[in-house]
C-alpha cells in the first residue's frame, strides 16, 4: 500500500486504499467519501444481492499470537462492494503499552519506538474498532476475517482489559481460511493468506499490513463465493462454518497426535469465530 492510500501517524480516518486486484478492469480508485454518522446505507448494501456484494473486512497486527495477553498494534476495518473496491476504509495504529517483540516487528514492521511515537492510546483505538465492527454487524453486513478466531478473540480480551464492552458473539462472519479448507479440502500446500490469495488470483501487496491483509481477505472471500457458488443466506453460511471449523480442528488434532506433535489427551480448539 502506498502512503497516500494507507496513513497511520496516530490518526484514524476514513480513506480509500488502492485496489489490490491484478485485473486492470478493476484498477479504479473510488472517490473518497466523507464519514457519515449514519449506517451509510449498510443495510441496503447487505440486501442488494448475495452476501458477497457487500462485505466488511477486519484485520489486526499485534505483539504476538497469544490472544489473551498480546496487544493490538495496528488494525483495519473497511467495507468492500461486489467488485472488491473499498467503499469505506479505516486504519489505526495503537501504542500497545508494552514492548513489541523483535519477532512481531519482523512480521509487521512496527517497532516499539514507532508505536509509542505515532500510535494513539490503545483504549481509544480498541473502542473505535469495536464501534466500527458493531456498525457493520448492525447493518447486516458480514465481516470477513482470515482465521477469524484469532482477531475476534484478541479484540475481545483487549476490550475487557480496557473496560470496553466486548463483541462476544460476532455474526455474521465469513472466514476464507475455513471456507477454503472446507471446499478444497485435499489441495496440498500452505493455507496462509498470501498462498490462498495467490491461488484465487487475488493480489496481496504489502502482506502483514492490516489494511492490505483485510482487503485481500475480503476479496478472497468473494472469489470463494464465485468459485463455489456460495450464494445462500450468510447467516446459514456462518452456522456452517462453525461446524466446518470444529471438524477441521478435530482432523488436525488427529494428525498432530499421529505424528507425535501433541499428546493424545490434547485437543486443538475448534471454537469459531471467537474463543
Amino acid at each position: 500500500m502506498s502512503e497516500a492510500s494507507h496513513t497511520f501517524g496516530g490518526m484514524s480516518q476514513w480513506q480509500v486504499p488502492l485496489p489490490l486486484w491484478g485485473d486492470d478492469a478493476l484498477d479504479i480508485v473510488a472517490e473518497p467519501r466523507e464519514r457519515d454518522d449514519t449506517p451509510v446505507g449498510l443495510a441496503a448494501a447487505a440486501s442488494s444481492g448475495g452476501w458477497a456484494d457487500a462485505v466488511g473486512v477486519f484485520d489486526l497486527e499485534t505483539t504476538g499470537v497469544d490472544v489473551e495477553h498480546d496487544r493490538i498494534v495496528t488494525a483495519h476495518v473497511g467495507l468492500l462492494d461486489g467488485t472488491g473496491t473499498a467503499l469505506r476504509s479505516r486504519s489505526w495504529m495503537a501504542d500497545p503499552g508494552i514492548e513489541i517483540p523483535e519477532g512481531a516487528t519482523a512480521v509487521h514492521g512496527i517497532t516499539t519506538a514507532h508505536a509509542r511515537a505515532e500510535g494513539r492510546p490503545a483504549a481509544e483505538v480498541i473502542a473505535e474498532v469495536v464501534a466500527e465492527l458493531r456498525e457493520l454487524f448492525a447493518g447486516g453486513v458480514p465481516v470477513v476475517a482470515y482465521n477469524a478466531p484469532y482477531d475476534f478473540s484478541l479484540l475481545k480480551y483487549e476490550s475487557l482489559r480496557h473496560g470496553i464492552p466486548p463483541i462476544d458473539a460476532p455474526a455474521p462472519v465469513v472466514d476464507p481460511l475455513v471456507l477454503d479448507k472446507a471446499h478444497d479440502r485435499f489441495r496440498k500446500g500452505k493455507r496462509t493468506l498470501e498462498v490462498v490469495a495467490a491461488h484465487y488470483d487475488v493480489a496481496l501487496v504489502g502482506a502483514h499490513d492490516a489494511a492490505a491483509d483485510a482487503i485481500a481477505a475480503g476479496r478472497v472471500a468473494q472469489a470463494l463465493a464465485r468459485r463455489f457458488a456460495l450464494t445462500g443466506p450468510v447467516h446459514e453460511l456462518h452456522t456452517q462454518q462453525i461446524a466446518w471449523a470444529r471438524a477441521q480442528a478435530e482432523s488436525l488434532t488427529e494428525y498432530f497426535v499421529r505424528i507425535g506433535r501433541i499428546d493424545p489427551e490434547d485437543r486443538i480448539d475448534g471454537a469459531w469465530p471467537i474463543r
